[in-house]
């Protein structure tokens, strides 16, 4: 997919990292037209959330399902079909080569999109040592990259780090979510590769993932609108 033909307004997903559906639906409220596009991941997933990914694909909404699947074959195959019936557009899974064949398969006449994801944007190399890897980073997240190819995943998600990188391995044809934004003069929080909104674009992310930046804002709206017109490729003189 060349980035060319994804609306403006699509590259931004806000990520309603909140306790609860009702602060999750006052949020999306909040928003209203500014925002497209909504990840729901462990926190509102596990309190009851999931309904509403269906409810916000009826409102017309893209849902991006960030539960991060990795288990043996046929427990990640039944729950992407699952989560194929709930309207989600996205659904993660861990690039392990048998999570990303089994996902893949599963998906098989649905319009959900699987994302393997490389390496979590808060690692860095000392931490992929600690838990016993040899490959740094970069090198993991490339070597995942190429297996997700192979097996026809849909899309990466990795830093923006990483994104121009794996553009020259992956070309356009998968897509590059990416989390780590940070908006200039915001907190960095837990994320250790970062990169301004403007700055992921031009290296070739896909996708932005914003969820603290947005959500604990005085104006979440006002800061979504503030990322998209930052992101939006000027007028032709």
């Amino acid at each position: 997919m060349q980035p060319a033909n994804i609306p403006v307004k699509d590259r931004l997903i806000v990520g309603l990292d909140l306790p609860d559906v009702e602060r999750a639906e006052a949020m999306v409220a909040k928003l209203g037209d500014s925002v497209n596009f909504y990840k729901i991941g462990y926190q509102l997933a596990y309190a009851g959330g999931l309904p509403l990914v269906r409810k916000l694909a009826d409102q017309g909404k893209k849902v991006f399902v960030d539960l991060k699947l990795h288990d043996i074959g046929n427990t990640v195959a039944r729950g992407v079909e699952s989560i194929a019936r709930t309207g989600a557009t996205f659904l993660t899974v861990h690039a392990y080569p048998q999570t990303m064949k089994a996902a893949v398969e599963a998906r098989a006449g649905t319009d959900l999109k699987i994302l393997a994801v490389t390496v979590l944007t808060s690692y860095d190399d000392s931490d992929l040592h600690a838990a016993g890897y040899r490959l740094g980073v970069s090198d993991l997240v490339e070597a995942r990259a190429q297996q997700a190819q192979v097996l026809g995943v849909d899309g990466l998600v990795c830093s923006p780090e990483e994104a121009a990188s794996l553009r020259k391995i992956i070309g356009h044809q998968m897509r590059l979510v990416t989390p780590g934004i940070r908006p200039a003069g915001t907190a960095t929080g837990d994320q250790k590769r970062i990169m301004t909104p403007a700055r992921a674009i031009a290296a070739g992310s896909d996708y932005l993932v914003v969820a603290r930046p947005v959500i604990e804002a005085a104006d979440p709206k006002a800061v979504a609108e503030a990322i998209l017109a930052e992101i939006t490729p000027p007028l032709a003189a």
